[in-house]
This record gives C-alpha cells, sequence and structure tokens, in this order.
C-alpha cells in the first residue's frame, strides 16, 4: 500500500470513532423530531463501524485525489439516510441536498486538477436522469416510492454516474433486488402486508455500495 494511501486510511479510522457518534445522534434526531432523543450504544457502534468501512472503501478505491472527498461525504450522508429511513420512512433534504453539493463540487475540483471533465458531465447527466426516472416511478406509484427516494436516487446517479453508466445501472438494479428481497423476507415473516409501506432508502444505498466495492467501476 502507498505511504500516502496508508495515511488516509488511518485518518479515515480517526474520522469514523469521532463522527460516527455524531451521526448516529443526528439520525436518530432526525427520524424523531426530538432533541433530547439519543441513540442507543448499540447504534453508536453499528453506524461508526459502518461509516469506517465505508471511507476506508473510499480510499481504496481512488486514493489521494478531490473525488475521494465526495466518496467520503456521501458515505456519512448514506449512513445517516439510511438509518432515518430505516426508522421512520424519511429521507431527509438537510441530509440529501448538501450531499450532491459536496460531492458535485468534489468531483469539479477533481476535473479541475486532474482533467476528469468526462466522468463529471456524465455525473451530472446521470443526476438529472436518475432524478427524471425516480419522479415518473413517483408519479405512477406514489406509495411505493415517496420524493425523498426520488432525491437519493438523485444523489445516487451523480455519484455512481462519475464512475460510469454500467455502474450506475448495476448499482440501481442492486438496490431493486435488494428492496425486493426484503420485502420477500417482510411478506413471509408477517412483518408486512402487501400494502405496508417498505422504505426504498437502505436498499437502493446496499445496491450502490455493494456495486463499488465489488469494484463495478471503470475510472475516467
Amino acid at each position: 500500500m502507498e505511504v500516502s494511501r496508508a495515511v488516509l486510511v488511518g485518518a479515515a479510522l480517526v474520522v469514523a470513532v469521532v463522527v460516527g457518534p455524531l451521526l448516529a445522534r443526528i439520525a436518530v434526531r432526525l427520524a424523531s423530531r426530538e432533541d433530547a432523543t439519543r441513540p442507543t450504544t448499540a447504534r453508536v457502534v453499528a453506524m461508526t463501524a459502518l461509516l469506517a468501512a465505508l471511507l476506508v472503501g473510499s480510499v481504496h478505491l481512488l486514493g489521494p485525489r478531490p473525488a475521494t472527498a465526495a466518496l467520503a461525504w456521501a458515505a456519512g450522508a448514506a449512513v445517516v439516510l439510511g438509518a432515518v429511513d430505516f426508522l421512520s420512512h424519511r429521507l431527509p433534504d438537510r441530509v440529501t441536498y448538501p450531499a450532491a453539493v459536496v460531492c458535485a463540487a468534489a468531483f469539479l475540483v477533481d476535473a479541475v486538477l486532474l482533467g476528469t471533465w468526462t466522468a463529471l458531465l456524465r455525473s451530472l447527466l446521470a443526476a438529472g436522469v436518475s432524478f427524471a426516472v425516480g419522479a415518473g416511478a413517483a408519479a405512477v406509484s406514489p406509495d411505493g416510492f415517496g420524493f425523498g427516494d426520488v432525491k437519493l436516487l438523485g444523489l445516487l446517479g451523480l455519484v455512481l454516474g462519475w464512475f460510469g453508466w454500467g455502474v450506475l445501472l448495476t448499482g440501481v438494479f442492486l438496490g431493486l433486488v435488494a428492496g425486493a428481497l426484503v420485502s420477500l423476507l417482510l411478506l413471509a415473516t408477517r412483518r408486512a402486508g402487501w400494502r405496508t409501506a417498505i422504505p426504498f432508502g437502505p436498499p437502493l444505498l446496499t445496491g450502490a455500495v455493494l456495486t463499488l466495492a465489488l469494484g463495478a467501476v471503470s475510472l475516467t
């Protein structure tokens, strides 16, 4: 492992230990809308460990470059969004919007410094296409696909689209498959009915993470 990459991995672990508990508190407060609510120790440990894995994965994937900051911020946003959606079936704009802005800015800096303009333009286009497709799905089935899911799909389009159209399609496909499997499991265990609303945020985020973790990327 390169020295710079090793230093980044160490920094990622430190950031996860410091920021993980904060993100756990933010997630619980956003889900409950009560400032006095505190996360359980188990939730803090789980979210911190997940953040650490995502941050280290971001460093391993891209190394020391501006685009890594986009993945790192998206990782933190994913941890919070997944937890909030799981707890309250909500994907708060105060997490999604800043993540989109930071990711776009980091990709822009990457393009200026490293010349990845094609990846940047593809990322922005993919975000628009993903948002439009999600909006169409929400219009057809508003009870099954909320507008929070639409905005999350736009964010995932921005991040995955930077790596390539194939990566984006794979990530969304795996997310839909994960969502379908979760729905079937809940139905089989009678923990949900056919009309029960299933949060799509965690499956979509899982699909994106799996796609990047499996190495389905082609850097431009």
